[in-house]
């Protein structure tokens, strides 16, 4: 009988855990074209993430109160300083944009600020997982961060920085 309860629970914790893989998964995989969407920025200026089109995109899904979101923010600060105003391939630019997953918008602010999230595309997501933006990508878990290249197709999904870094500077054009 003890064998039994623990043939039942051996396969409960694994159908627990495929069923967490698959509902933390991020909606698009390298190679997919992403949907566009349309917001305001954090300066109030209407934003379409076609606008960037020609550009290499890091799409970054965050929260204030994510912890491991904030302690990456640093890096992403280095990153936008190393390759913001580079020229890549075919005279593409980089970017990042922020889409904060929030309930608290004063909070979200602070945290741009704090953390010098400097770059101009910050948008707010203001009922979290239950928003327009992170139900369009399938987020269900921060940080998710997409790699866009200059047609808005998925080159990497939830890459450290260092992937990051190495992609762009196999994409840079010597100077």
């Amino acid at each position: 009988m003890n064998k039994k309860y623990i043939l039942l629970f051996a396969a409960a914790v694994i159908t627990f855990e495929v069923a967490r893989y698959f509902y933390f998964k991020p909606k698009f995989k390298a190679g997919e074209n992403i949907e566009n969407f349309s917001s305001n920025l954090l300066n109030g200026e209407n934003f379409n993430l076609l606008q960037l089109r020609g550009n290499y995109v890091l799409l970054d899904f965050w929260g204030s109160w994510c912890g491991p979101c904030r302690k990456e923010n640093p890096a992403l600060v280095n990153l936008y300083n190393e390759f913001n105003g580079k020229t890549f391939d075919e005279n593409a630019g980089f970017e990042i944009v922020s889409v904060g997953i929030e309930t608290n918008e004063k909070n979200w602010k602070k945290a741009i600020e704090n953390d010098g999230l400097k770059w101009k595309y910050h948008v707010i997501q203001d009922d979290k997982f239950n928003s327009e933006i992170p139900k369009k990508y399938g987020v269900n878990e921060i940080p998710t961060k997409y790699l866009l290249d200059k047609q808005n197709k998925v080159m990497l999904v939830n890459p450290t920085i260092e992937e990051i870094k190495t992609f762009l500077n196999g994409k840079l054009v010597s100077q």
